[in-house]
């Protein structure tokens, strides 16, 4: 629920809720304003401010940890985001607000995905899903689907990134969260297209592209990011058209088509530049600068390369200036040029040194080495140090060290073969014939992640279900009628049944208070006030009772030459009282005897 409709429920409201809510309700407003200009920090302290002055309108408090929270993941603060979705999720079960509650968990499922914790993330979303799809809204459906899809996406990048496998070369538990992310993608873009929501397929054509080349899919990966492509330009979006064009440029340096790669790398070029996003210009320099050299145009390669490492240098990214000079000393070696391609290893590992690099100290250390042997130079400047570096890389390389040393063998003896699709499909044949493949074992769509949640949970839960359990003691009666040929049910007479009932209400009702959610502990969520009824509440019930008290009025009984008392509003009761009692006091009071004369 958004904040301007919990503004028009307070202002329809009652004088005491209005007045109750309405600092609240401002300050949530002009925070939710700050929010949507671009100013986060600002618009959460004033969040703060509303949950600090507090309402006891829930729908209100709901819209507000939603939009906190929102806030937060924007700032990069997911551990609070998370915090104030969660309250927003409490909120939202205890109205019975099935909409809300899915808003929610998707809210919390994002959050969770950012923080790593991926499986919890997938029970959100597909609660998320399931609501959705059983209040038949196909716009927040769609939503889950696409998280969905990104939960399983980012949890198999996460897993692979461990091996730094090439795209299609990932282990099978990698496969088997990015085939699911895949469907879960396609199923998105399909609800998309019945609904007609152009930009929201275009979203869903990008992230399967994605997905399908980091499986190795990379003609499927082409044709979706094509498609991305043509909605990109359709909205003029040049952000997207540029991620467009880059992700091509990689799908095709991956099927050997290196002139077509340099074609849309450099149209990303061209969009890094008009949208003046230097780091973007720089990679797209970087990737003209080694599809070049694969094509062995090394003059051009270096062109690139240098424009590369003076952007690189201008915006003090040293990893990017390291990765320009590994680039420069390759490129300068395949032409021959040994001592600037020393110059540019030299620099290399200088800078492997200063950001720690070890993989890239060790590969320009090699590179040294090498060099300094075509050069005829002594190889004894190589501290103790950096010799044991290279020999403990060389004995043991790492899989990115032995990554470098196959592109660095191809590059020197122009074998860039390897890369093609044939070379692949031998190597793969070859691989066939050494190992026996195991078939993928496709889970269930139907929700396994959130069934072993619940396996978990019950195995957690299971010693206090135990206790929990009431034993029927058999006494000697009952054992007579168990082995009459009375049946057993009939052995639980109904006094027997009232016991039973009233020990197992006692037993669980305790437990049962200890379980309800204790809501004015919620931040922000203020109690009603405690000062009585108001004077309009107080007018309004005299109306309605006005007639009935008439009727139940009573009247006192009146003493010899007393007027019939009146009931006055304002009278105490102990004035009340003594008239009641004065007839009584009268009568038995004792008169004293005259003394005798």
């Amino acid at each position: 629920m958004s904040l301007s409709a919990s503004a028009e429920n307070v202002s329809t409201g009652d004088t005491q809720s209005c007045d109750s809510g309405n600092m609240c309700l401002e300050l949530a407003l002009e925070g939710e304003r700050l929010c949507k200009a671009g100013d986060c920090r600002a618009g959460v302290a004033f969040f703060q401010a509303a949950i600090q002055a507090g309402t006891d309108d829930l729908r209100t408090l709901s819209a507000i940890y939603s939009q906190l929270g929102n806030a937060y993941f924007y700032l990069g603060d997911y551990v609070k985001a998370m915090q104030f979705h969660k309250h927003d999720l409490t909120l939202a079960r205890t109205m019975g607000d099935k909409l809300g509650e899915a808003k929610s968990s998707g809210n919390l499922g994002n959050t969770l995905k950012v923080m790593g914790k991926f499986d919890e993330a997938m029970i959100c979303c597909k609660r998320h899903l399931e609501i959705s799809r059983e209040l038949k809204d196909k716009l927040s459906e769609g939503r889950a689907l696409y998280n969905l899809g990104n939960v399983y996406h980012a949890k198999g990048k996460h897993i692979g990134r461990v091996g730094q496998q090439d795209p299609g070369e990932f282990p099978e538990d990698v496969r088997e969260c990015l085939q699911q992310a895949v469907f879960y993608y396609e199923e998105n873009l399909k609800l998309m297209r019945e609904i007609n929501d152009t930009a929201a397929q275009g979203r869903a054509c990008g992230n399967l592209g994605n997905t399908y080349y980091l499986l190795g899919d990379f003609q499927q990966a082409i044709q979706y990011h094509h498609e991305r492509l043509k909605i990109a330009r359709e909205f003029g979006d040049k952000a997207a058209e540029r991620r467009a064009y880059s992700n091509l440029g990689n799908s095709h340096i991956f099927l050997g088509e290196f002139e077509k790669a340099a074609e849309h790398y450099k149209r990303t070029l061209v969009l890094a530049q008009e949208l003046c996003d230097k780091a973007i210009e720089a990679q797209a320099c970087y990737s003209l600068g080694n599809t070049y050299t694969l094509l062995r145009d090394y003059p051009t390669a270096i062109e690139y390369h240098l424009r590369h490492l003076h952007i690189a240098q201008n915006l003090m990214d040293r990893i990017g200036e390291g990765r320009a000079c590994w680039s420069l000393g390759n490129a300068h070696s395949a032409m021959g040029n040994h001592e600037k391609a020393l110059h540019y290893a030299t620099r290399h590992l200088e800078i492997s040194k200063e950001v720690g690099d070890t993989v890239g100290q060790a590969t320009a250390q090699m590179n040294i080495t090498d060099l300094r042997k075509a050069l005829g130079l002594p190889e004894g400047e190589l501290s103790p140090d950096s010799l044991k570096l290279v020999s403990s890389f060389e004995n043991q390389p790492s899989p990115a060290l032995r990554r470098y040393r196959v592109r660095r063998d191809s590059m020197n003896h122009l074998d860039i073969i390897k890369l093609t699709p044939d070379a692949k499909a031998r190597n793969n044949a070859e691989a066939a014939l050494q190992h026996t493949p195991v078939p993928i074992q496709h889970s269930d769509q139907s929700g396994d992640d959130e069934d072993s949640f619940f396996d978990l949970l019950s195995r957690f839960q299971s010693e206090r279900m135990d206790d929990q359990r009431c034993s029927l003691s058999v006494t000697s009666e009952n054992k007579e009628n168990c082995n009459s040929n009375t049946p057993a049910h009939n052995s639980l007479n109904g006094e027997g049944q009232d016991e039973l009932l009233d020990l197992i209400v006692g037993m669980q009702s305790k437990r049962m208070d200890e379980q309800r959610v204790a809501l004015p502990h919620l931040p922000g969520l203020c109690p009603p006030a405690s000062g009585g009824p108001d004077d309009n509440f107080l007018e309004m019930l005299m109306r309605c009772q006005g007639e009935r008290l008439e009727d139940q009025r009573s009247s006192l009984p009146s003493s010899i030459g007393d007027q019939p008392g009146s009931t006055v509003p304002d009278e105490d009761f102990f004035s009340l009282i003594m008239r009641l009692q004065s007839g009584r006091m009268e009568d038995q009071r004792a008169t004293v005897p005259h003394p005798l004369k």
